[in-house]
């Protein structure tokens, strides 16, 4: 009795577990568009279009490799709308009566597939270094979960960047060279771009169809969309900007998006580009002297440290986890987030780059659309699905930890161990966005002062009793403890003012 093979649209690995413990010669893949997984977020619609159109074409390819594969494309007129629907759909056409698939990367789906009317085998999704198992074991006792000694745990494991026991050239974590402000200029010209094919072009005039109304500019498109593209592109990063990476991965400009970033955690999650092997890459190009290590090693921990670790804490703290808010913040998210006009810079480009590319490197998310959402009380949940549909790279497990977590503070601290929150002067170090604003980053009280002026200090007094005892805040209470009483009533009025014309929908 032949089974059915459930592939995801984020499961394009050849090497995917449900496929090896199939049977090429009597089982059948399923593989489907729908409906479902397109709408429960709005998706920008350069990730719809991305994960189709890699679809479409890892089909293909499993094809010539002898597969039998049921493919259903958003319009055919049979589609049934969602998974558990097609795999119904394929179980009454094929005569089949079990499915095998590697674990999804939600809770939500795995619940579907666990509750569906037909047998349904969960497999590990092995394409991770760490198991859950191997994470809880690691978790287990620990008073703070904190991602530095995690991410040691997977540099012994894997052996990346280590001589015997001990890390190369003596440290673990070189991000102390990793926090140069924007350079004058940046001599990469960008991640590589592949012209759409007839594939690609009939996934974008379907999006373009369908999805018109989601935030978002779907043209021009030129992500890769099969494994070779992938690999071109993560080999043009390392030649050309990985050596300029680490100095300068926190930094922001206004007119150029990329930087030396290398864009490819898309094709990473998706499953176009096996983590580890593109680890053991750059640990190649520094062991041949082509990079730094300061380069190499902060990109290695981005994956085998952040990645690894975010998916650790979503599958050990459980499906209630994107919905936690400890701080008790409910303001809705403004409209600016889709678009609307504002006369804040740093938002405004930071929104417009993610409208036109489903791209904002981690420090804009974090320490501009983030610090914004959580220095002005916005609702985490709604933030979490804001994160969620709009970038390219954003599935739950790695997207809602980042975000509820590290970004909103709405866990508690399991993650960070104080908010990520900062005054202008952060983004006006790391950024050329201060410069030309309507605001001024000097000012910090008075006619055209900073908002993220104003709401750094009215946060910091509103959670006063939840932080004055954090170690790595006292400093900052000290500071406002300090300042002139009359100054300290002055700065929470115009923060309470600048927020009530964000919930009136006023440009700010």
């Amino acid at each position: 009795m032949s089974r059915l093979v459930l592939v995801l649209g984020d499961q394009l690995s050849m090497g995917l577990s449900a496929l090896r413990q199939a049977d090429r010669d009597s089982d059948i893949v399923v593989m489907a568009e729908v409906a479902e997984e397109t709408a429960y977020v709005k998706h920008h619609p350069k990730k719809i279009a991305l994960i189709f159109a890699a679809m479409r074409k890892f089909a293909a390819r499993l094809r010539e490799d002898g597969w039998d594969v049921r493919y259903a494309q958003l319009d055919d007129t049979q589609n049934a709308g969602s998974i558990v629907g097609e795999l119904l759909r394929r179980a009454e056409e094929t005569g089949a009566s079990e499915v095998l698939v590697t674990e999804p990367g939600e809770w939500r789906l795995i619940d579907k597939l666990k509750h569906a009317p037909i047998k349904t085998h969960i497999l590990p999704d092995d394409r991770f270094i760490a198991s859950h198992q191997e994470f809880e074991d690691w978790a287990q006792g620990r008073k703070q979960l904190r991602m530095e000694y995690f991410y040691r745990e997977m540099r012994r494991k894997t052996g990346l960047l280590m001589q015997g026991a001990d890390p190369v050239e003596g440290k673990w974590n070189f991000d102390h060279d990793n926090r140069k402000p924007a350079p004058d200029e940046v001599d990469f010209k960008g991640p590589m771009e592949f012209q759409p094919d007839e594939t690609v072009e009939e996934v974008l005039d379907l999006v373009e169809a369908r999805f018109d109304g989601h935030f978002g500019q779907l043209r021009p498109f030129w992500f890769a969309t099969t494994e070779g593209e992938a690999r071109r592109a993560l080999a043009h990063f390392i030649s050309n900007a990985l050596p300029k990476f680490g100095d300068y991965q926190d930094a922001m400009l206004a007119e150029n998006r990329f930087l030396y970033h290398a864009v490819i955690s898309a094709y990473i999650n998706i499953g176009l580009l096996d983590p580890l092997e593109v680890c053991e890459k750059v640990a190649a190009a520094y062991a041949a002297g082509d990079v730094p290590i300061n380069a190499a090693e902060g990109f290695i921990r981005q994956i085998i440290g952040w990645r690894e670790y975010m998916r650790g804490i979503y599958f050990l703290e459980g499906p209630d986890y994107p919905a936690r808010n400890e701080l008790g913040h409910d303001r809705d998210l403004p409209d600016l987030f889709w678009g609307a006009e504002t006369q804040m810079q740093c938002l405004s480009k930071a929104v417009a780059q993610t409208r036109d590319e489903a791209y904002a490197h981690h420090i804009q998310r974090l320490m501009v659309t983030g610090n914004f959402a959580l220095l002005a009380g916005i609702d985490p949940g709604q933030v979490h699905e804001w994160y969620l549909a709009v970038y390219m790279d954003a599935f739950e497990w790695v997207e809602a930890p980042n975000t509820v977590g590290m970004s909103q503070f709405a866990d508690g601290g399991i993650i960070a161990s104080k908010p990520y929150v900062s005054s202008g002067a952060y983004i006006n170090r790391m950024s050329d966005y201060c410069k030309g604003c309507a605001y001024s980053v000097s000012k910090k009280t008075g006619e055209g002062a900073c908002p993220f002026n104003l709401l750094y200090w009215h946060f910091l007094d509103r959670h006063r009793d939840r932080f004055k005892s954090n170690a790595r805040m006292g400093n900052m209470y000290r500071t406002w403890d300090r300042m002139d009483a009359d100054r300290r009533e002055t700065v929470l009025a115009e923060a309470e003012g600048f927020l009530k014309r964000l919930e009136a929908g006023e440009t700010i």
